[in-house]
């Protein structure tokens, strides 16, 4: 059997329904493939011949007049097991199978589905699928995702697997737009024919390009190997993990998406914490901590530091806080002394600090610079939230970017109030230079506390 990484380094692609009409999935592969400068070799197999894009689509497989690591069906499901037979022939090391109509779709599609699971197992074939888009690989500039875009190859160290068909590439897309938040590899699995979770986790343990890891899933094929695979893997790396299906409406759903059977949920979540993988509660939780682990180093502690000119905001940071087991950091003599130079009230100068109306008169850049530069500087805070209010342009968000270029040895969040506009600007402007910028300071609570869940894990 051939290994998920053989599949993953693959250099020579063949996308098999590849269609002359130049807007059809698998002619925008060819394009993608070209555009991002993807240096294998590609070819198309078409019962018509013909070429799109300057790419030969040859009338079979068997055709194609170089080996072939990894094929691409565009095809409907009928049809697959004829051409994996011929993929073995061939000695394809992997598939990607993108057509909906398997398990999910009904019994007629269950049965091919399981005819497909025979053939791979028979001839060692490793599939990806169905109903998924397949893979990404940064490092070799593979991609089998129409939804793939330049920005979306640019390596980096988030590897990602799905149990969904497009989510994968749209959201691979979405993490990828954000600053430098690079992917490493992607993996849709699909309906999980043959890879699944754990041969994911596998693979990304073992990848020294994947520093953290995100999951999305509907069901878990096999629990026992999973939380096993799961437990050795957390160990050295972050798992994050969101699972569809949690409700009873929900699990209705899956069962139609990618054929997924219902978990007990409670169960599941137990099981998670033992294995010390992190349950994502959304979308939004699994991206913004995602971005904390990448550009911030782990907390040593669960005590955090609060700057703002918001006092309400600040209530309901500290609200949040409680919920999730975090503790407000009480400061050292020599960083309230260091406070209290640009702070003179004695209620605005300790935790959260309250930096209005005294900015006022030292003016935002050295009332900023000179508390965060405390506050890196006392060992007992151990991450600090910045909550400021956007200004068109970016030069007063300068001071912040420069305090954590010099120091970076503790998470810092950003969150901002005010003008959409603005406020789109300056959080460009810190994403850009790696500091984890949110719309609201609560989601900085939830990510650190997430931070905070693996560092206690890994230390204990």
């Amino acid at each position: 059997m051939f290994s998920v990484k053989e599949v993953l380094d693959s250099r020579n692609l063949a996308i098999i329904g590849a269609s002359r009409d130049p807007f059809k999935p698998g002619a925008l592969l060819i394009k993608i493939l070209q555009d991002t400068g993807f240096k294998g070799k590609v070819a198309g197999v078409n019962p018509g011949g013909g070429e799109v894009y300057g790419t030969t689509l040859y009338t079979s497989l068997a055709e194609i007049p170089f080996n072939v690591d990894l094929a691409v069906f565009y095809i409907p499901p009928g049809l697959v097991p004829d051409i994996l037979n011929q993929c073995a022939e061939k000695g394809v090391k992997g598939v990607v199978i993108s057509a909906e109509g398997f398990a999910e779709s009904g019994e007629d599609g269950r049965r091919v589905q399981e005819k497909v699971q025979e053939i791979l197992k028979k001839t060692g074939i490793r599939g990806f699928g169905p109903n998924t888009l397949g893979l990404v690989n940064t490092e070799t500039g593979l991609t089998t995702s129409y939804f793939s875009n330049q920005q979306m190859l640019q390596p980096g160290g988030i590897g990602f697997a799905a149990q969904s068909g497009v989510f994968v590439g749209a959201l691979l897309r979405y993490i990828a737009s954000l600053g430098n938040m690079g992917i490493s590899k992607g993996l849709g699995l699909g309906n999980k024919v043959d890879v699944d979770e754990s041969d994911a986790l596998q693979y990304f343990h073992a990848d020294q390009q994947t520093r953290h890891i995100g999951l999305y899933l509907e069901d878990v094929r096999d629990g026992r190997r999973f939380l096993e695979t799961a437990r050795t893997v957390a160990a050295d790396k972050p798992v994050l993990l969101l699972k569809g299906g949690r409700t009873v409406r929900g699990a209705q759903a899956t069962a139609t998406h990618t054929a997924s059977l219902a978990v007990d949920d409670e169960i599941f979540d137990g099981a998670l914490r033992q294995a010390g993988v992190i349950r994502m509660e959304s979308i939004e939780e699994m991206v913004y901590s995602m971005m904390g682990f990448a550009w911030t180093p782990l907390p040593d502690g669960n005590k955090i530091a609060l700057v703002t000119y918001s006092g309400a905001q600040s209530i309901m940071c500290i609200d949040a806080a409680m919920k999730v087991g975090l503790e407000l950091s009480n400061f050292a003599p020599d960083t309230k002394e260091k406070i209290a130079e640009v702070i003179a009230t004695d209620s605005k100068s300790a935790n959260p600090i309250d930096i209005f109306p005294d900015m006022m008169i030292h003016g935002f850049d050295k009332t900023v610079t000179r508390i965060l530069s405390a506050l890196f500087e006392d060992s007992g805070v151990n991450g600090i939230i910045l909550i400021s209010f956007a200004q068109e342009g970016s030069e007063m968000n300068r001071s912040i970017v420069d305090v954590w270029q010099q120091y970076h040895n503790k998470p810092l969040f950003v969150s901002l109030m005010g003008i959409q506009q603005d406020i789109r600007e300056s959080g460009d402007f810190f994403l850009e230079n790696e500091i984890p910028f949110y719309p609201y300071p609560e989601t900085a609570v939830k990510v650190f506390s997430n931070m905070w869940q693996y560092a206690d894990r890994k230390k204990t």
